[in-house]
């Protein structure tokens, strides 16, 4: 039982992690239609930029100032280039933005090195929030997961209660209509692209300091992160909310199961050949496979659903 709770309890807290990184793609492409590929990049640039301020101011103005670059440099981004290449069609949006993803590794290898930074947990989250059957659950966690509904439930009263709101969903099914009310779509869709950008670095303060700050953490992410938008359904936030959580939970899980096909082979009596291709599957443990696990669930959701299980566009 102390192994199911405290397994759970993790599970849902790096799942909303994931939302928060997964959130401002999902934003950015049922409103403007762009894959963005750099958009691990931002949660990178989240973490570093966290890391400077936090040097300079400590964490908590850090956890503001951050997320307000990363918008800033994402707003700039579409306005100098984005906006550039849009005319082109998606196919020089992808490559733009990933070769975007690769300029921005390179700026951080120049400016903070290679090595990883010692961006760690403020010492007023680093404590013990409760106990499950003896094992203390951290402050930390507590606080990623309070972040994460707090983003959710801003993001969710912003886009449905808020004139705001419904000006960014006018713009991207009316844009005429709204640029004949007076309002500046282009500026629209820079802000929206930024906003998406500032929820990839809010991410990336929380996860910098619960993980490790290094240069290759946007590539670690940046995969799963698209799994997730797939699984979930494209354009769809509730979707991406609910695939995160399911593959962090999974993941979870995953990482901690010593147990292999040839276990349950064992036990009903079937023995595979030694030395044979079999036997050597079979062997793979559970734990081995989980970084393979949310890609085999993405690929099913190709072949059996392929809107994703909330997925309102399907393009």
């Amino acid at each position: 039982m102390e192994f199911l709770l405290v397994s759970l309890l993790n599970g849902i807290s790096y799942g909303l992690l994931l939302f928060m990184l997964t959130s401002g793609l999902t934003i950015v492409f049922s409103l403007m239609g762009v894959l963005n590929f750099a958009h691990a990049s931002f949660y990178m640039l989240g973490a570093y930029f966290a890391y400077q301020a936090s040097t300079w101011l400590g964490f908590w103005p850090a956890l503001v100032i951050a997320p307000l670059a990363v918008g800033a440099v994402g707003m700039a981004v579409e306005r100098f280039g984005l906006r550039t290449v849009h005319r082109y069609g998606h196919v020089a949006e992808l490559l733009f933005t990933f070769g975007l993803a690769y300029l921005i590794e390179e700026a951080v290898h120049l400016i903070w090195g290679r090595s990883s930074l010692d961006y760690r947990i403020p010492p007023d989250l680093d404590g013990t929030l409760f106990s499950v059957y003896g094992s203390a659950y951290p402050v930390f966690r507590g606080f990623m997961m309070l972040v994460a509904v707090a983003m959710l439930v801003s993001i969710w009263l912003t886009l449905t209660r808020t004139r705001i709101g419904l000006v960014i969903q006018a713009a991207l099914t009316h844009p005429q209509a709204v640029e004949a009310l007076g309002h500046n779509v282009p500026r629209v869709f820079m802000l929206v692209f930024g906003g998406g950008a500032a929820l990839a670095g809010l991410a990336g303060v929380i996860g910098g300091a619960a993980f490790v700050t290094e240069p290759g953490m946007a590539a670690t992410v940046g995969s799963i992160v698209f799994v997730i938008v797939v699984v979930g359904g494209m354009g769809s936030l509730a979707g991406a909310f609910v695939a995160s959580l399911a593959i962090g939970i999974i993941q979870t899980f995953s990482v901690a199961l010593d147990y292999s096909m040839l276990d349950l082979l064992g036990r009903l009596g079937i023995v595979p050949a030694p030395g044979t291709l079999a036997q050597d599957v079979a062997k793979l443990t559970i734990a081995q496979a989980a970084p393979v696990i949310p890609y085999l669930l993405m690929v099913l959701m190709l072949i059996f659903r392929p809107k994703g299980l909330m997925g309102t566009r399907a393009d």
